[in-house]
């Protein structure tokens, strides 16, 4: 089974292109509380976020092949190298995000200050779904994926966001590091045009992973929306070596 996990602020929607282009059973996870209910009690921690994978892992029929983006990425590197007895394969994009060394970018940093991080998203919810949208297609994602990520955007995944972030400093590598060979096949992916990437750190994470390395060329941080064809190609020829 392949089992595909979001970002932010996305929702499992973003996966639908990358899953009609390939001929294998497949699920998308939906992130509790990103455009689904905030389970009573639940922190939106990333601590919280790796146990309801792992739960949702296990209640899968093996082999399980999982596939990340942006903090899918992060929750499946974790589970890789932490967990990966679970797993017969995985691949992730943002690879440099589980350096040791990554530094997070200007939005992250954004949110996980208090007060800056609240009025952030009450500007977002103040604007209309039009102008939202807007934003996200200069970001790169097509129109008809930025008003379906538009759409989705409320208070209850504001808060998530928030939370999530805020329990991710300096960055996800201090809690979960250090990162040591994983024992299932894996895939870190590097799309060339995504500002949020770094192919250097993105590569030595691949490293110590023991993990092999490929880029998605031309494509940006979105690319399950920008670029679903080759993004299902580079999937299944990874897929189609591990037999």
């Amino acid at each position: 089974m392949i089992v595909f996990v979001h970002g932010v602020p996305e929702t499992a929607a973003i996966w639908d292109g990358v899953r009609e282009r390939i001929d294998r059973p497949s699920t998308a996870l939906a992130m509790p509380g990103f455009a689904t209910a905030r389970p009573d009690g639940f922190g939106a921690t990333k601590d919280e976020y790796l146990s309801w994978l792992l739960g949702e892992i296990d209640r899968l029929e093996p082999p399980i092949d999982l596939v990340g983006h942006d903090w899918g990425a992060i929750l499946t590197c974790r589970v890789a190298h932490a967990h990966g007895d679970r797993l017969r394969s995985y691949a992730f994009d943002c690879g440099n995000v589980s350096h040791p060394d990554y530094e997070w970018h200007a939005f992250a940093q954004i949110w996980q200050t208090p007060a800056d991080g609240e009025a952030f998203f009450e500007a977002q919810q103040a604007s209309s779904v039009e102008d939202r949208a807007t934003g996200l297609t200069g970001l790169g994602v097509p129109l008809e994926g930025a008003t379906e990520m538009a759409e989705a955007s409320d208070e209850v995944m504001a808060g998530c966001i928030l939370d999530l972030y805020r329990s991710a400093t300096p960055n996800p590598h201090h809690d979960w590091g250090p990162l040591v060979p994983s024992p299932a096949a894996g895939l870190v992916l590097h799309p060339t045009e995504d500002p949020f990437s770094d192919e250097t750190k993105a590569r030595e994470v691949a490293t110590a992973l023991g993990a092999r390395f490929a880029s998605i060329d031309g494509a940006g941080h979105f690319w399950p929306y920008q670029a679903p064809d080759a993004g299902a190609a580079v999937l299944e020829g990874f897929w189609a070596t591990l037999g």
